[in-house]
């Protein structure tokens, strides 16, 4: 898959408060299969779908893959460049003028644009081309039986098992290694939440369908807040003094505040007051490229948790809308591999959760990354140099 490595930051957000009975894990394969049997009988799955249970086992691949992620040590530069290639966005293009009604409707009924659409679709599976082709139920079950993490992948077995029960999906449907489907890659909850029968034929068709793709994809990001006919991102260029301290996503200001401080659009003209809040997001410090993010960029979020992924599928989004590529600028050097673990272990003992120690700058690294600068006097924009870490 494209960006499967990614898995586990889409299922976190689909996580809910669960039963009791949802953290079990681990033991006898098959008593504990049965009990998930008994479980999806009483929510009402017929027949198809417990005999696709009954046939469900464990794939060892899929915890090798599980225990080896590790995409995001990229930076932001690096990983959109290499996913925001010609292909795709001469693929995006062609898809928005093929489907154009298709996302006309989108657009109308649920608020999303076209080029939000396409990006997600080209970056996640080349618009259909890679769909994965791990067996969706055996990895639901592996997962959910392993005990590292089973309260995000056990709720996704009821709604896998009713999809197939009803004929939308086949009981040896593929997709991604932690248990995503179809042509944007979503979780089975949400295809049986938010599905959308865009061809009329009385199916859900993630997989093959494009009418089908398109419109429970705007349903699904709908449903995570967007907001219609609303910016999501906007590169500006920033002046070389700033008060650090109010940069971040999260720190949203209104536009006339940005503009008073200096931030302008990118060709350098006069920020356009549009009367809405913005944070000022610099993925590789403050001296990389700088963009405004609004409220609609944090749906990204709902969709994957990592800021480099959805940075990037928000630029993307942009540049099928018509926007050029984004400034390259000059970044100081950043930490990555073992320097950056060395940072995150002095992180750890400084008493900052930073996560897991595995050299990824994730939104807990940085934000004690943006902590020490702010202690030790430095501009405080997330970014960690080797500068921050002889300083600790």
């Amino acid at each position: 898959m494209t960006l499967r490595m990614t898995a586990l930051a889409a299922l976190c957000t689909a996580t809910t408060v669960l039963p009791a009975w949802a953290q079990e894990c681990g033991g006898d394969f098959a008593a504990w299969k049965q009990q998930l049997t008994d479980e999806a009988r009483q929510a009402g799955v017929g027949e198809a779908g417990l005999a696709a249970l009954a046939d469900a086992q464990i794939d060892e691949n899929v915890l090798k893959r599980d225990r080896a992620q590790g995409v995001f040590t990229q930076t932001f530069a690096e990983f959109s460049n290499r996913m925001i290639n010609d292909y795709r966005l001469k693929q995006g293009a062609a898809n928005l003028k093929k489907y154009a009604d298709v996302f006309a409707r989108a657009d109308q009924e649920f608020g999303v644009p076209g080029p939000v659409i396409a990006a997600f679709w080209g970056l996640e599976t080349d618009f259909g081309a890679v769909q994965g082709d791990f067996r969706t139920l055996n990895a639901l079950v592996t997962l959910a039986h392993d005990c590292r993490r089973p309260e995000l992948f056990r709720p996704q077995i009821v709604p896998l098992l009713t999809l197939i029960n009803h004929g939308d999906l086949p009981a040896d449907v593929t997709g991604a290694w932690a248990g995503e489907i179809g042509q944007t890659q979503m979780l089975p909850s949400d295809i049986k939440n938010r599905g959308v029968d865009g061809d009329g034929d009385g199916l859900v068709d993630v997989r093959k369908s494009a009418p089908d793709v398109i419109l429970t994809t705007a349903s699904k990001i709908q449903s995570r807040g967007w907001k219609r006919d609303q910016p999501w991102l906007q590169e500006v260029r920033i002046p070389d003094e700033l008060p650090w301290q109010e940069t971040g996503r999260t720190n949203k200001l209104p536009l006339s505040k940005w503009a008073e401080w200096g931030v302008t659009q990118r060709d350098g003209s006069p920020l356009q007051n549009n009367g809405l809040n913005a944070g000022l997001v610099l993925p590789m410090g403050h001296k990389g490229p700088a963009f405004l993010s609004y409220d609609n960029y944090d749906v990204y979020l709902e969709w994957n948790q990592s800021i480099t992924y959805t940075l990037t599928a928000a630029h993307f989004a942009s540049r099928l809308a018509g926007d050029p590529a984004f400034e390259r600028r000059s970044p100081e050097e950043g930490l990555v591999g073992d320097t950056m673990k060395l940072l995150q272990t002095k992180l750890q003992a400084l008493g900052h959760d930073v996560g897991k120690v595995d050299g990824i700058l994730g939104v807990g690294t940085r934000e004690a990354v943006r902590k020490e600068q702010a202690r030790l006097g430095l501009p405080v924009d997330g970014w960690p140099t080797p500068a921050l870490l002889a300083n600790l």
